[in-house]
C-alpha cells in the first residue's frame, strides 16, 4: 500500500493526531476538542485541533463513524465533506443529531469522523451541441430500478 504524506499542525499540544485504528482501514480518526451537547435535529461544527496540508491532486473526505451512525443517529452532515489541497484552515466536522428524541454527549476526544484522502482528477469542458446516444439515454431518478 502506497503512503501519502500529510504535514500536521496541531493547534494545541493536547490535540489527538489522527490515526488508523487498524492496519489497512481506509478511514483515519478525527477527534473532537470540544464537549458537546448535540440535541436531537440540531447540528454543531466540532473542531478537531489540526491543520493540514494535503498535496495538490488530493483531498481529504470528513465521512461519518458508522458507529455513531447506528447506535445514535449522529453523522457529518455534508458528507462527505472535501477538504481541498490549497486549505490551511483548521479542519472541522459538521455533524447532525438525526435521533428524535435523544441528545447526544460528545466528549473531548472522542472519535467524531473518519477521514479517507483521494487522488482528484480535474475536468476540462468541452461544450458541444448534442451528448452521443447511450443506451439509458435521458432517464432521470430512478429510472433504472423497479417498474
Amino acid at each position: 500500500m502506497s503512503k501519502l504524506e500529510i504535514a500536521v499542525q496541531k493547534l494545541s499540544a493536547d490535540v489527538k493526531m489522527p490515526g488508523y485504528a487498524h492496519e489497512g482501514d481506509a478511514g483515519l480518526d478525527l477527534y473532537s476538542t470540544i464537549d458537546c451537547t448535540l440535541l436531537p435535529g440540531r447540528r454543531v461544527l466540532i473542531p478537531t485541533g489540526l491543520k493540514l496540508a494535503i498535496p495538490h491532486g488530493y483531498e481529504g473526505q470528513v465521512r461519518p463513524k458508522s458507529g455513531l451512525a447506528l447506535k445514535h443517529g449522529i453523522t457529518v452532515l455534508n458528507t462527505p465533506g472535501t477538504v481541498d489541497a490549497p486549505y490551511r484552515g483548521e479542519v472541522g466536522v459538521i455533524l447532525i443529531n438525526l435521533d428524535p428524541k435523544a441528545s447526544y454527549e460528545i466528549k473531548k476526544g472522542e472519535k467524531v469522523a473518519q477521514m479517507v484522502f483521494n487522488k482528484v482528477e480535474y475536468a476540462v469542458f468541452t461544450e458541444i451541441s448534442e451528448l452521443p446516444a447511450t443506451t439509458r439515454g435521458e432517464g432521470g431518478y430512478g429510472s433504472t430500478g423497479k417498474r
